[in-house]
């Protein structure tokens, strides 16, 4: 078998594997009692994330440089960085819940670039001057597991808003920031035990701690969700504040990698390229997400919806300003 056809073979099974244990996880979601399902997902997400892997290495060879010249490679490229992004944070939270909202999200990836790319653009192609350089694999590798990163991460608040059904329910468990917002819990708990009567709930959050699950004065709206939904949602509103937390560095290095690259190759460190600016603009947004989370103390409905705007704003950047096909970004991509 030669590198092109084993490359057909990969990237078509890693499909029907990621579409496979999509609907397994969806089946343990459904039916509890089936405790085997959710090993059975795992492991189909590993092994998808294998033929990726090795879907790329093939390509690496065949093509004689880094495989993330065009949309095809770095769409790929995208789906092993979210499957590998999701057995870390199932690891992380042991919840079956993960592989219900990402395997969508990497199956939908590899559906894309496996059945709806013309084959011209599946084929690879010698590399345009301008990426004929060592930077492409620092910068475009690092700004896409970033945006895996990030993805993972936003689609798990949006989990959070479906699970607490978009109620603005407070948590006290270890993502809640740094001390700012216990000191700022304590002193409306403190008031409200000489005002009014409050009510808390301790429910275990799954990795040892303990998550208050709060609902302060009965001038506010009562919580109905039970104490399972409760403490799924300080699960994965932890998780999700990690995977961002992870995402965020690394898409800083990615940006600063790239304006070193556009010194080298066009003699400026930033040109305001749609590319560039949407990135910043990606920046910004998980920028703020993590400042109200660290230093306001922001937890639950109100950084989750934050975050939730974040996967839609690294989609329009990292795929969104290329149907334009304008700026310097638009080479090897749909123009």
């Amino acid at each position: 078998m030669d590198l092109i056809t084993l490359q057909n073979f990969l990237d078509n099974s890693s499909f029907l594997l990621l579409f496979l244990t999509m609907l397994i996880y969806w089946a343990g979601a459904a039916f509890p009692s089936l405790t085997w399902l959710p090993t059975l997902g795992t492991t189909g997400v590993a092994i998808a994330n294998l033929c990726m892997a090795t879907l790329l290495g093939a390509r690496w060879l065949e093509a004689g440089y880094f495989p993330l010249s065009n949309l095809y490679e770095s769409l790929f490229f995208l789906a092993w960085g979210v499957t590998a992004m999701h057995l870390v944070a199932e690891q992380m939270s042991r919840s079956a819940l993960v592989g219900v909202v990402t395997t969508p999200v990497a199956m939908g990836i590899t559906a894309f670039a496996a059945l709806s790319l013309p084959p011209e653009m599946q084929t690879s192609a010698p590399l345009v001057p301008a990426l004929k350089s060592n930077w492409l694999m620092m910068h475009v590798s690092v700004m896409m597991l970033s945006y895996a990163t990030l993805m993972v991460g936003s689609v798990l608040a949006i989990a959070f808003l479906v699970v607490t059904r978009n109620q603005d329910i407070e948590l006290k468990g270890s993502s809640v920031g740094t001390g700012s917002y216990r000191d700022k819990l304590g002193r409306t708990l403190l008031n409200n035990n000489h005002q009014q009567p409050s009510v808390n709930l301790a429910q275990s959050n799954g990795n040892g701690g303990t998550a208050v699950l709060e609902s302060v004065s009965t001038q506010r709206e009562t919580v109905t969700l039970s104490p399972q939904r409760l403490n799924l949602a300080d699960t994965l509103d932890n998780i999700s504040y990690r995977i961002i937390g992870l995402g965020f560095p690394l898409l800083t290095i990615g940006i600063i990698a790239g304006a070193v690259w556009a010194n080298e190759a066009w003699g400026s460190y930033w040109s305001w390229d749609p590319k560039e600016t949407w990135a910043l603009i990606t920046w910004l947004v998980f920028a703020a997400y993590l400042h109200a989370r660290i230093t306001k103390g922001w937890q639950g409905r109100k950084p989750a919806l934050l975050a939730a705007s974040g996967f839609v704003v690294v989609w329009v950047c990292y795929l969104g300003v290329n149907l334009l096909g304008k700026g310097l970004h638009s080479y090897g991509w749909f123009f």
